[in-house]
């Protein structure tokens, strides 16, 4: 396939110029066609434009680039003088250098040698040739007019194939769109056609957008050196638009160009240093404020993409290829899109994350850069709540850990590293454990391997063993009770942190802590404290009778308080089990930021305590 690029390039770059310029064209065919006229009249107009517009362009910019040419020789005393100021700044403070290093180091040259030296080179000099004149002047004129044609030569005969090919491909862009439907659809024409209509999509946005943006900049870049008295400004602010579809490079490439003939014109370095200003500044204004408002930041495609496709059709297309290389990834990138067989494309040049936010907290959690996680969470969470945030992706992360520790392929050294990322990310979401002492840690508590205990003690050595007073107002205290498993404390640990960033007195309890609570008196409990109770089930397997067990056992010790079974079967069930039987339960969720709903009045009406 390389090999046929590459060797077929005489025929295939005419060809696919000519296609990109009928994506480019086809809008005004269209066009003629709803006013009424013909199709093959209206594809002629549209030629004729092309070829007029292109003429123009080109006859413009011959003549500047010849002014320019014949100008050159007025400047080499400016040159020559930048020259001299250069090198005395450069060289000759170098060659002084390494003189007096070489004086140093080595043995001082006689003086007999040194007149010598002089006097062979000032006695040497070039010979002058006698020619005749009038032929000389004749075999340059016949030389000059020979590259001429020879340089011209391809380009025209380019143009020439692109302009005939690009005639048929307006005619004939209908049959030929089904044409490449049949050829690469075969039987599945939905997806071809997505993905046909996806590049065009793409191609005309990108077309659209990068010529008008490069068009102004040309315009602006052309008056900007017009008004600080720049020659030719019209030559250099057409360059600037045509060099800008080189990626990342092209503009600076022409604004050096511009800043070398700059230093040629001027006397002194202000005209440079006003051409880099304006250079900088137009760029600057166009890529962080003008681009991102017209088409985002990107085209679809990864920056490295951008890099290494231009690379790659430069070197098997030259200068022609590094133009199109964007528009001919953004093609493959489409086709990856809806072709299953060129997925690999999509994920290698496309912009998409190539991982889900999950799987790239796992990840990121395995290596224990839990900074990245944290500017990640911190993105996210400045659109979502922090329950949000959990649900999508915290305990979908933790799905992945949870299946492959119970294949046995995390090693003791990743588990290690897996629960000190969570825990530190956990803590640093939900705002706690910020003001804890750390001579209050327990040493080795990390090394437990329930993380929901963990974090839950890290509350207790702050807050004390019940996570805060009991001398509280009635209906103030949300409890959220674990099941049991490592899962359930982890969950509900969670749903606790994401209570209490609403302002809500909620305190995390598992099944033990019940019979502890009986087994001690507190006389400074407060008589109906408890507005609502949270059962936490991530376990499939006999949930509706766990619950409602559990919710039984809780009606009889706090009948005054609400019962909200969380059922999260395995972390990512697609929906929450029915516990329509169970007679104890108030009402049942599946999300964590659901559930936080129900516990919006306890948080309104502390919030009305407080104020009072």
């Amino acid at each position: 396939m390389l090999a046929l690029l590459y060797f077929g390039r005489e025929v295939l770059v005419p060809v696919m110029l000519a296609l990109f310029l009928g994506a480019l064209l086809n809008p005004w065919v269209r066009f003629y066609l709803r006013l009424g006229l013909g199709h093959g009249f209206s594809v002629l107009l549209v030629m004729l434009a092309t070829l007029a517009i292109t003429l123009g362009m080109a006859l413009v910019l011959g003549s500047q680039a010849t002014h320019l040419a014949r100008s050159l020789p007025q400047y080499q005393s400016t040159i020559h003088a930048k020259m001299q100021t250069l090198r005395g700044l450069t060289v000759d403070r170098f060659e002084s250098m390494q003189g007096v290093l070489g004086r140093v180091i080595e043995p001082a040259a006689e003086p007999g040698n040194a007149k010598q030296a002089v006097s062979t080179v000032t006695a040497t000099g070039p010979a002058v040739p006698t020619t005749n004149e009038p032929a000389a002047i004749s075999s340059a004129s016949l030389a000059v007019l020979s590259h001429l044609l020879t340089v011209a030569w391809v380009p025209l005969q380019t143009g020439g194939i692109v302009l005939v090919v690009l005639a048929f491909v307006l005619l004939e862009q209908e049959s030929l769109r089904d044409r490449f439907i049949r050829l690469a659809g075969g039987t599945d024409l939905r997806a071809t056609t997505m993905a046909i209509n996806d590049a065009a999509e793409r191609l005309s946005r990108f077309f659209i957008s990068t010529f008008s943006v490069n068009a102004g900049v040309g315009v602006a870049i052309g008056i900007g050196l017009w008004l600080i008295g720049l020659p030719n400004a019209l030559l250099w602010g057409a360059l600037a638009a045509i060099f800008r579809f080189v990626p990342y490079v092209g503009v600076w490439l022409i604004a050096g160009l511009t800043m070398l003939f700059a230093a040629a014109v001027g006397p002194d370095w202000s005209l440079v240093v006003m051409t880099a200003i304006l250079f900088a500044t137009v760029e600057l204004i166009v890529s962080q404020v003008i681009e991102p408002l017209l088409y985002g930041h990107t085209t679809g495609l990864s920056p490295l993409a951008v890099v290494v496709s231009a690379i790659f059709w430069s070197w098997l297309w030259g200068p022609v290829g590094l133009v199109m290389s964007t528009p001919l990834t953004l093609c493959l990138v489409a086709a990856g899109r809806h072709v299953k067989a060129l997925d690999l494309l999509t994920i290698l040049l496309g912009d998409a994350p190539a991982l889900t936010m999950p799987q790239r907290l796992y990840q990121r959690a395995l290596s224990g850069d839990a900074q990245e996680i944290l500017d990640d969470a911190r993105r996210y969470l400045k659109s979502r709540t922090f329950g949000a945030y959990c649900d999508a992706i915290v305990l979908p992360a933790l799905q992945f850990g949870r299946t492959d520790l119970e294949r046995g392929v995390i090693r003791a050294e990743q588990l290690r590293i897996l629960r000190e990322t969570i825990v530190t990310v956990i803590e640093t979401l939900s705002g706690e454990g910020r003001t804890r002492s750390w001579r209050k840690r327990r040493p080795g508590v990390l090394n437990d391997a329930n993380i929901g205990r963990q974090l839950r003690q890290r509350r207790e050595e702050t807050r004390g063993r019940w996570q805060g007073s009991l001398a509280v107002p009635a209906g103030s205290i949300v409890l959220c009770m674990s099941m049991g498993t490592p899962y359930d404390d982890l969950t509900t640990e969670l749903l606790t942190r994401v209570l209490r960033g609403l302002n809500i007195d909620a305190r995390h309890l598992a099944l033990d802590d019940l019979q502890n609570f009986d087994d001690e008196p507190h006389p400074d409990l407060t008589p109906g404290a408890v507005a609502l109770i949270y059962l936490v089930d991530t376990e499939a397997e006999a949930m509706r009778e766990r619950v409602d067990v559990l919710a039984a056992n809780m009606h009889q010790r706090i009948p005054e308080a609400r019962i909200i079974a969380v059922c999260l079967p395995e972390l990512l069930a697609p929906s929450t089990p029915d516990l329509s039987t169970c007679g104890h339960v108030d009402a049942v969720v599946g999300l964590l930021e659901e559930a936080a709903q129900y516990a919006l009045p306890v948080a309104r009406q502390t919030d009305a305590q407080e104020a009072a």
